[in-house]
């Protein structure tokens, strides 16, 4: 069921051929349904209730998806488990050994395979801490938006959705659902920055870009380009204005963390106040809701994927 090769599309490719297969119009409509179904090549119709297509297209397939899974991971249950610890936990390869109960060694093999065959991936912190004692464990992110879906609500309830009761898998759901759509904007956002600096950056490319962590502090963005200049930035997915205090928030971690950063990126979902918009400029950049809509633009069918798993 893993369905690419080894060199797996990106994020916004996989956005895009969901898009432009399901004939997306609206952004949101579209993050929202590909958080749950993206990734796999399945045709999803966007007019119906999310909730109603995961009962008829998923939970109603239970057994053949399961099936198709166990595939791949031998039905070996610290597989699932480790991945059910990435898809609900603070995605920490640490955090998840913990969960699992399992030794750092082994938990490191079994991280190893689930890279290997597919399912992961390393969201490292883009630079180091300055001192090697403030290091922290890396992070993991999934490939395919619905095998994170799959693994932070589906293979947890398998036992009632097995016998076909569906009620402990909607409540799980209804438990998760505002909050799931965040980490797939937060990856929509890099790549959105990465075509936004394109051009303007050529003669200094972005070397690397994700986010920094440490024991002391959290950066939401961090850009590195070749030059070695940094760039940095917050998010923020609430119905609230960002206001200032955010900007100065974000300036306090990078001198926590003593990274050199001369360029700000502030991102939200809901409008900026007044003040922060009057700092716009070439050491403050913003970017809204708007601005990330323009990665559903001019979608063609060059965007399609093929994909070679059984369709649902």
């Amino acid at each position: 069921m893993s369905t690419q090769s080894s060199k797996h599309p990106s994020l916004l490719a996989q956005f895009r051929s969901f898009c432009y297969q399901n004939r997306a119009t609206d952004f949101e409509t579209a993050v929202e349904y590909f958080a749950v179904f993206g990734g796999m090549g399945w045709s999803v119709d966007m007019t119906k209730p999310l909730d109603k297509l995961i009962v008829n297209k998923v939970l109603n397939n239970y057994r053949y998806i399961h099936g198709d899974l166990t595939k791949i991971t031998h039905s070996k249950p610290t597989y699932h488990a480790m991945l059910t610890a990435i898809a609900t936990g603070d995605r920490r390869e640490h955090s998840a050994f913990k969960k699992v109960n399992i030794g750092r060694e082994d938990g490191e093999e079994v991280i190893d395979f689930l890279i290997k065959d597919g399912f992961l991936k390393f969201d490292r912190s883009v630079e180091k801490p300055v001192d090697e004692k403030d290091g922290i464990s890396d992070k993991l992110l999934f490939i395919t938006p619905f095998m994170r879906f799959w693994f932070a609500v589906i293979s947890p309830t398998y036992k009632s959705i097995k016998e076909g009761d569906y009620a402990e898998v909607t409540k799980r759901w209804e438990g998760m659902k505002s909050e799931f759509t965040t980490l797939i904007y937060e990856q929509l956002l890099l790549e959105l920055i990465q075509l936004s600096f394109k051009d303007e950056f050529e003669g200094d490319a972005i070397e690397s870009i994700g986010s920094y962590y440490d024991k002391n502090v959290e950066i939401d963005i961090l850009i590195k380009r070749k030059s070695g200049a940094m760039l940095a930035g917050a998010t923020k997915h609430s119905k609230q204005k960002m206001n200032k205090s955010e900007l100065t928030k974000l300036k306090e971690n990078c001198a926590k963390a003593q990274l050199d950063v001369d360029t700000f990126i502030l991102y939200s979902k809901n409008k900026f106040s007044s003040e922060l918009k009057k700092e716009k400029g070439e050491h403050l950049r913003l970017f809204s809701l708007r601005n990330l809509a323009k990665l559903m633009d001019n979608l063609s069918e060059d965007d399609l994927l093929e994909y070679t798993n059984k369709k649902y």
